[in-house]
């Protein structure tokens, strides 16, 4: 079923229909589509590592009884930022389902059971939280670690890998479950339950590996799916910049489901063995480089269905599944709470149920939850605190979700495209969109003004001066940033700040200095400037130029206008002391290329602006936008004379901007009807040269 957008030009990404995603305005898609890139997220995991322990026999056969008889088989794949971080933006914490343009998709626990061979039935994974590390250590690995390995309740991986990581042969049965125990910390701290420090794991575990046979009845499939959701949905904040949890399942899940990013594998043997995780083991072949967040969210937003694999596994061979987890893939549909420890998530295939083989209905609403922090102090058991989530887990074969053959689908889509995020990207970049918005208020402006009223009533014609102001008023106030308003009246013309961006990410901007009186507000991924709308009243501005301007030795005669050919290819005033008497500036939006001034109605009688040098008698910038209309720009000079602005009335300016460099665009597009007359020039030899130069 193919699914079009209705929506060509992205004016409204949604949801049209807030009542599912009501945390929109929190999620990284909004910053996203405001032009705040945050980048690729910074992963954390630590598989590549896991082959430098050397497990004795006699520890392998605890290591499956305690139920990660598989997990220990994890490939150390080469995890694909960019792919993880466009996934992350589909990403929605108040389903746990990827939104994507076809429907919802998730990682289910039939998802985790036959990846990675965990158990998903069981006893839930809590117990006692630590917030310090030497006790517990001491009791269940016979050694404590020093200060400087430990974090609260957290220890660190080199410390467990540095003392246990090899296990003597002959060593009494107490100390190969020592070594045994931290390998097992070792193991989950660095895949399943990885943390954001990067090299931390809590030992609240540990107690739970006392015993290994009883280890093997905790659904420890069930708390990597928890844990791994609760990451999704923090990673999914617009704030955020890192992401943990078991990302080798969440990008082998994407492998499988999606046609995005889909490494061609060379053939190996290991790919017909269970879990279907070392299907992805082995060295890529074919293009990888040159694939960012952007060209994976593009890919993710243009999606279609013929690029989802709904049932992936239906060809894998099940004679490699082991009896227990083959039995256990019922509960793969269970609706029910995820537990890990603190971390409780809603497991909801409802949403999903097109992943199980069938036609998905609209799904019942989602009872909202918040995610409480259930931070306490040690020894305390948080199952007393978590009684309904727990509930919940033990109901979950009461909540398999079943099939509806009389479903249309066609319905369950035209309800899901108003509730859904469709769009992560602009179609078309905020400067395009600038100009498509300013185009057809150009029209509506038209229109109103020549729109004949002979014949209309008072109300149609009060309606008709009304759009006419409205259009008009926003071809004054256009796409623009916060105002910044510099501290001193007197303002430095001709150097340089950059502006820092809203989101900076390594290689781009760079930080502005304190004593920096102007800055520029970047905006996503514009290239124009355009000044605009902040309805900045100047009452007599007056700008004097009484000084030498661009002075190279202690006394200049006239004012050469540089025209410098730099990043933003505009003609800029050099050095000039100017007195303002209300220094409200205009603020710039983008530092980009052009930039335009509106709705300044502004007369300068006696300007003279001298470029390589030339003399400009009378420049009139009119009420309008991108066109300077009726400019007479004559090139002359008179000797002897020091160049002056003195403006006679006074000048409103309405913009968004702060103008640290005045500039005069070069396009010939923005002058109609100016006059250019070149004559003959007469300048003082410092200024010839200095025109020369420039």
């Amino acid at each position: 079923m193919e699914v079009s957008l209705m929506d060509p030009y992205g004016t409204n990404p949604g949801p049209i229909d807030s009542s599912v995603l009501y945390d929109q305005e929190k999620h990284v898609s909004s910053a996203v589509w405001d032009g705040q890139e945050r980048g690729a997220l910074r992963c954390h995991e630590h598989t590549s590592k896991l082959d430098q322990w050397t497990l004795t026999a006699k520890q392998i056969e605890l290591v499956e009884r305690a139920g990660f008889g598989y997990l220990r088989l994890i490939p150390a794949i080469s995890l694909d930022n960019p792919l993880i971080s466009a996934l992350v933006e589909r990403w929605r914490r108040e389903t746990n389902t990827f939104h994507l343009n076809v429907g919802e998709l998730t990682i289910t626990l039939k998802d985790v059971a036959v990846l990675l061979g965990l158990a998903i039935d069981g006893d839930p994974v809590i117990g006692l939280t630590y917030t310090t590390c030497h006790s517990v250590c001491e009791m269940y690995l016979g050694r404590a670690p020093d200060h400087g390995y430990t974090s609260g309740g957290m220890v660190k991986l080199s410390w467990l890998k540095e003392l246990f990581s090899r296990c003597p042969e002959d060593a009494p049965m107490e100390i190969v479950e020592r070594h045994t125990r931290a390998y097992l910390l070792y193991l989950v701290g660095s895949t399943i339950f990885s943390t954001t420090t990067g090299n931390k794991v809590p030992v609240m575990y540990l107690p739970l590996f006392k015993d290994f046979d009883q280890c093997g009845k905790f659904a420890w499939g069930a708390a990597a799916l928890a844990f791994l959701y609760r990451a999704l949905g923090n990673a999914s904040l617009r704030s955020q910049s890192t992401i943990s949890g078991c990302l080798t399942l969440l990008q082998c899940w994407s492998y499988f489901h999606l046609n995005i990013g889909r490494p061609k594998l060379n053939h190996d043997p290991l790919r017909n063995r269970f879990p279907f995780v070392l299907r992805w083991k082995g060295k890529q072949s074919g293009p990888t480089a040159n694939r960012d967040v952007v060209f994976y969210r593009k890919a993710l937003d243009s999606l279609k269905p013929c690029d989802v694999e709904w049932l992936p596994y239906r060809n894998m061979d099940s004679i490699l599944m082991p009896d227990d987890i083959k039995s256990s893939l019922i509960l793969g549909g269970a609706k029910t709470m995820l537990i890990c420890f603190d971390k409780a998530e809603r497991h909801l295939p409802n949403r999903c149920v097109r992943q199980y083989g069938m036609l998905q209905a609209i799904p019942e609403d989602v009872r909202r939850w918040e995610r409480k922090s259930r931070g306490v102090d040690g020894g305390v058991d948080l199952s007393a605190k978590m009684e309904v989530e727990l509930n919940e887990w033990g109901n979950r074969r009461l909540q398999i979700v079943d099939g509806d053959d009389s479903v249309d689908e066609n319905g369950y889509m035209q309800w899901y495209l108003k509730i859904t995020r469709r769009l992560i990207g602009r179609p078309i970049s905020l400067s395009s969109e600038f100009q498509r918005t300013n185009s057809g208020l150009r029209d509506i402006a038209h229109i109103a003004d020549t729109f004949s009223t002979n014949g209309l009533d008072q109300q149609q014609i009060d309606l008709i001066s009304r759009i006419r102001y409205i259009a008009h008023e926003c071809l004054r106030g256009q796409i623009g940033g916060p105002i910044i308003l510099p501290s001193s009246p007197e303002i430095e013309l001709g150097k340089r700040t950059r502006g820092k961006e809203k989101v900076r990410r390594k290689g781009t901007g760079k930080r502005s200095r304190k004593d920096d009186q102007l800055q520029y507000n970047a905006v996503g991924e514009d290239n124009q400037s355009h000044f605009c709308d902040s309805a900045i009243e100047v009452d007599q501005l007056q700008l004097h130029m009484n000084r030498e301007l661009c002075s190279v030795d202690s006394e200049v005669d006239h004012l050469p206008l540089i025209d410098e050919v730099d990043e933003d290819d505009s003609m800029q005033l050099c050095d000039p002391n100017i007195g303002v008497d209300h220094p409200d500036m205009i603020h710039n939006a983008t530092g980009g290329n052009m930039a335009e001034l509106s709705h300044a109605d502004i007369k300068l009688d006696e300007a003279k602006l001298c470029d390589t040098p030339k003399e400009v008698n009378g420049l009139h910038i009119s009420d309008t936008i991108n066109e300077v209309v009726d400019t007479h720009i004559c090139c002359a000079m008179d000797a002897g004379h020091p160049l002056h602005f003195s403006t006679s009335k006074e000048a409103n300016y309405h913009s968004t901007e702060d103008v640290n460099l005045l500039k005069f665009p070069k396009t010939a597009n923005n002058i109609d009807n100016s006059e250019l007359c070149h004559g003959s020039i007469k300048s003082s030899p410092h200024t010839d040269e200095r025109a020369a130069q420039g």
